[in-house]
């Protein structure tokens, strides 16, 4: 069984409005309201794939529930654990006067429930897999994370990790199947490098793959992707195009590239993940991948030899 753990929930609220103007009654001409984190996102993509998985993390109050009916509606099961509170509610604001991104903090998890969460994962086996992404909420301590490697460590179920705190260097030393920083977060695992080419950056992720990481996807952004294993090095430029929204390019790059390499080899694996993702750069929600054989033409992967 796939799952995913969003430790930190959220409901997305996206508003267009004409002008947004203080001490006025600014009426929008667009709402939408989406599940949101980062690991819900995932489960939302591997669906659309085809991949079942079972969507993990805390969830708090009538949005909290909202996420989790969303999730069932779309035939993704949950196995949240709730908490008090209200899970966060997010809001992307578009107006004239430009886009305005307000992001709460969410619940405090107390210990009672990360142990509640913790224990869930302790029943694993080695046949599972595990996706940690995001954010954490009040009250999780980033011991939590090491937590989670050294149970995936034990156990031997598959461990994929997107996560932005520094912790990530501690975390390699289990052995995870899959890590995917972005540019900024791989030079921040390297503070005393300068990532600043191509070679740098296949070099930094090779020092992962010797400290134990399996499989290295460096996102870049609109510049594509790297993809670095112990057998050898790829690059896979994104494909053009307008940039509407980069919140969840990444989750389904990642989602993707899982589902992907599963059943084709890593290199299409990782054109399918890049083109993917920028399909969902190219619109306001998660690709509907209608697209996506389109975006792969113009796409070639590179073998790197560095």
């Amino acid at each position: 069984m796939i799952y995913t753990c969003t430790l930190n929930t959220a409901i997305d609220m996206f508003i267009e409005m004409d002008d947004f103007l203080p001490d006025k009654v600014n009426r929008s001409i667009y709402d939408e309201f989406q599940p949101n984190g980062k690991g819900v996102n995932i489960s939302i993509i591997l669906n659309k794939l085809g991949t079942p998985s079972t969507a993990l993390g805390y969830i708090a109050g009538f949005s909290g529930h909202y996420i989790q009916d969303e999730l069932k509606q779309m035939g993704i099961e949950t196995d949240f654990t709730e908490v008090d509170g209200v899970t966060r509610i997010n809001a992307f604001v578009k107006s004239n006067q430009g886009e305005y991104k307000i992001v709460n903090s969410g619940p405090e998890i107390t210990d009672i429930k990360i142990d509640e969460l913790l224990n869930k994962i302790a029943g694993f086996t080695k046949n599972d897999v595990l996706f940690v992404s995001g954010s954490l909420p009040k009250g999780v301590d980033p011991s939590i994370l090491v937590s989670i490697a050294k149970q995936a460590s034990d156990i031997g179920f598959r461990l994929i990790l997107d996560i932005s705190h520094p912790i990530l260097s501690e975390l390699v030393h289990y052995q995870p199947y899959l890590i995917k920083p972005n540019e900024e977060e791989l030079q921040n695992l390297f503070p005393g490098d300068n990532l600043d080419s191509e070679k740098a950056i296949i070099h930094a992720a090779n020092k992962l793959i010797d400290k134990g990481c399996q499989h290295i996807l460096v996102s870049m952004g609109g510049q594509g992707a790297y993809l670095v294993n112990k057998e050898t090095a790829f690059y896979c430029p994104a494909p053009k195009g307008e940039v509407v929204n980069t919140a969840c390019a990444g989750d389904t790059t990642l989602a993707t590239f899982y589902s992907t390499l599963q059943t084709h080899t890593p290199e299409e694996a990782l054109k399918k993940a890049v083109a993917s993702g920028s399909s969902t750069a190219f619109r306001s929600g998660l690709t509907d991948f209608e697209d996506v054989d389109q975006l792969m033409k113009n796409l070639e992967v590179q073998t790197l030899t560095i």
